[in-house]
Order: structure tokens, then sequence, then C-alpha cells
């Protein structure tokens, strides 16, 4: 046995409920691995992992997504070798760990184009940009989208994929200096959706006509607004809720705003094979490593520091993507 340092809750709660503790890791069982972790995403699901909003059993650790090299190969596990570079996006709960036993079958190889770092803050947004983008709505040339939050983890990394597909993006921010991070990033156009009429604007930049689809990782703040900028037979896709979860809405409002559609997808359910998540991650890899995006690793905190990591995340001081590092 061996003891590793990780993030725990006992109780749900704000983040003054993350303890950093001492935790054992043995030696990977029949069909595990053990991998030391290198670089640690941080993610908003963390916090409703962390407050309750999606129930966990507790004590629980919390984090989904990871980078590092294996370290120890259990019985019976081929394809993997110890020294293999990995990562991981979907779990399962524990990423806050400088090291932990698991299976394999969530870990990607990582190529050596892509960094640790990189890898630690791309994997949950990347792939959550690639089902968004490319699975659940094929957004085509010449369609004009909504990305709310757009200076975001998630939102950098759509705009820019968005931008490579030939899209026109309009991007959500929350202020000035996150609108032009967003332009950046590939979005034709920003919206402070505090001090602007989103839906109006929405409207002026497509002389009426709405968007086929808008992604929402927002919730509360922007949902009904975000109904009002579809075209008709518009996708409506609520992903995340960063203000709240979004109010409830009728059938007959769908019916009456123009038959539109709606749905709360989920990472997990769209990764939930082998082959789809290693297909989601040979696309997502392809494009980070040709440039055509570029993963903002805005803010590093120590590991043992996540709380802090968190409190920002909630308060919106963030950008981009965060790492957490172990043993920083």
């Amino acid at each position: 046995m061996s003891s590793v340092h990780a993030i725990r809750i006992h109780q749900t709660g704000g983040p003054e409920v993350l303890s950093w503790e001492s935790v054992e890791v043995g030696d990977p069982g029949p069909g595990q691995v053990r991998v030391r972790h290198t670089a640690v995403g941080l993610n908003y699901i963390d916090t409703y992992h962390r407050s309750g909003l999606y129930p966990v059993t507790l004590p629980s650790g919390l984090g989904l997504e990871a980078a590092g090299v294996i370290e120890a190969v259990g019985q019976g596990v081929t394809g993997w070798a110890e020294g293999d570079r990995v990562a991981y996006g979907t779990g399962p709960l524990g990423a806050y760990s400088e090291a932990r036993v698991m299976a394999p079958d969530t870990l990607l190889r990582l190529p050596d184009a892509i960094d640790d770092r990189t890898a630690a803050a791309m994997m949950l947004q990347g792939l959550t940009a690639q089902y968004l983008i490319r699975r659940l709505f094929r957004v085509e040339p010449g369609m004009t989208v909504l990305f709310h939050a757009a200076a975001g983890g998630v939102g950098l990394i759509a705009s820019q994929w968005l931008k490579h597909l030939g899209a026109t993006v309009i991007g959500t921010v929350g202020s000035p200096a996150k609108a032009e991070l967003a332009r950046a990033h590939g979005c034709d156009h920003t919206i402070l959706y505090r001090d602007e009429d989103f839906v109006a604007r929405v409207k002026e930049i497509t002389n009426g006509a709405g968007v086929p689809v808008v992604y929402d990782g927002v919730g509360k703040d922007v949902f009904g607004g975000s109904l009002d900028c579809l075209a008709r037979l518009g996708m409506m896709v609520t992903y995340g809720n960063a203000s709240g979860p979004v109010p409830d809405v009728s059938p007959l409002t769908l019916s009456a705003k123009g038959s539109l559609f709606l749905t709360r997808p989920t990472l997990m359910h769209y990764a939930a094979t082998r082959a789809e998540l290693a297909a989601m991650a040979d696309d997502l890899f392809a494009v980070v490593a040709s440039g055509a995006v570029r993963i903002a690793v805005n803010q590093t905190y120590a590991l043992k520091d996540a709380a802090q990591a968190q409190r920002d995340l909630e308060a919106r001081k963030t950008t981009g993507s965060t790492v957490l590092l172990p043993g920083g």
C-alpha cells in the first residue's frame, strides 16, 4: 500500500467541505491500472457534485478529468503498459487525487503532440464540445449559432471549432474582457448578456431569422430568452446550469415558439460505449493537434487548493480552462 493525498468530501455544501486527506492507493487488481496524475481538470460539474445538485454517495472524491502516467498494470489488462501517457474526461469520480487505481475503459492514449496540462484541460470540455456540435446537432458550414458563456472552457473550444467548420458564432459573455477573449477564439459577434438584450441582438445579427441551435451551459438566467432566439424548428440545447437550474417549460411553449426541440444531454450518455468515446477523442485530438483549436489554460492551482479554485470558478473569475497540479 502507498499513501497519497486526495480531495474528499464527507458532506455536501460550499467549497469549505473540500478536505485534503491522505488516502491509501494499493496495487491495481485484475483488470485495473494505477495512474499517477500529473494534471487534473477543473469543471463546473465538480461544483454540482460538491453542492449536492448532482447526488453522490458520501464520502466521495471529486473530479472527472485528469492526465497522467500509468505506473502499474493489473493482471489481465491488455493494451496498456507502465509508462503510457493517458488522459480521461468521463470519470469515474475521484480525479482530484495524486494517484488512483481504476479500470482502463475510460482512459485514452495521449498523442505526443498534446502535453499533460493541455490534456487535463481539454478532455471533459473538449469531448463536450465535440458531441454538442458534431453529434447532437451537427453544425454545417454557413450556419449561425448562439453559444452562451463563450469565454468559458467549453465555449472557447467550441467557438474555435465552430469557426473551423465554417459557422458564424454569436457568443454571450459577462464582461468586456471576456468578449475580447471570445473574439480571439473565433466568435464573430459577442454580446454582454447582463447589459444588452441578447434576444434583440441575435435577431438583429440574423436579420430576424433567429438561429437553428442555441448551446446553453448558463441555465436559469438565459433560458427563456434563448428560446426566443431560435428559428422555426430550432434546437435548444441546455447542457449546464451555472446560474441555476432552468425553469419548467410546457411542451405547448415549444409549439408556440416554432415547434422547437429541447434537449438536456450529458457527455456520459454520448460517450457511453468505448467505441463512441474513442471516436469522439480521435476527433478532438485531431483538431487540437492540427492547431485549429487551441486550449487556453488560463489558471493553475495546486491540487490541495481546489476549494479556492472552485470559489473562483463560481465567482466567474476564471476564463478558459483551469488545471489543478498535484504536488503543487
